[in-house]
């Protein structure tokens, strides 16, 4: 099967690949689609699109393409990519900077778990400098949580807690479960590190 034709437009493409240069920091143009990053992605084909696809759509200037793929969401962020790449382009720092563009665009996430999730986390991370388990759990849970009954879900709602339960007290039992509130020395610091990421 013929692969789609990508309409190139320079104007276009210039000004998405500056912005994404600059936000993840990391020469998209130095990508000469050797795919060494390709042979080493854990979730490129479960997703679809591996790194060098994702580096081309930006050049060539396809924002669609590249806010709306799996990679984005479901990139581990292991830096195989990186490690293998010969002009050392992390595109873990590109896909959540990708992101980002997404959700300030008010697209709806791919995997909406996965975006509960990392809203979660940032969120933990926020208020104390570090996760803690507790606080990141029960903001993914309840956010889960409501969206399941605002669908009717009850059953899912059910079999959620259940099994969150069941692992919370497996956990326990294990000595694997912090439930102490652990704190940075200088939560004003990570704070400020936190709102630049956000533009404020």
């Amino acid at each position: 099967m013929p692969s789609p034709v990508l309409k190139y437009e320079a104007a276009v493409s210039r000004s998405l690949v500056e912005e994404v240069q600059k936000r993840s920091g990391q020469n998209l143009q130095s990508c000469y689609q050797c795919r060494r990053c390709a042979a080493g992605c854990p979730v490129g084909e479960e997703t679809g699109v591996t790194p060098d696809r994702l580096i081309r759509m930006i050049l060539v200037g396809d924002k669609e393409s590249a806010l709306n793929n799996l990679l984005v969401w479901k990139c581990v962020a292991c830096y195989t990519c990186g490690t293998r790449c010969p002009n050392n382009i992390q595109t873990a720092r590109i896909t959540e900077t990708l992101k980002l563009m997404s959700k300030e665009a008010h697209l709806k996430p791919l995997v909406p778990r996965i975006a509960d999730f990392h809203n979660a986390f940032m969120t933990s991370t926020g208020h104390l400098g570090r996760v803690n388990e507790i606080e990141l759990m029960a903001i993914y849970e309840t956010k889960t949580m409501f969206k399941e009954l605002a669908q009717g879900n009850l059953k899912a709602m059910f079999e959620e807690m259940t099994n969150q339960g069941k692992l919370g007290a497996e956990m326990t039992k294990k000595k694997r479960m912090h439930f102490g509130m652990d704190r940075v020395k200088n939560r004003a610091e990570i704070k400020a590190l936190y709102n630049k990421s956000k533009g404020r």
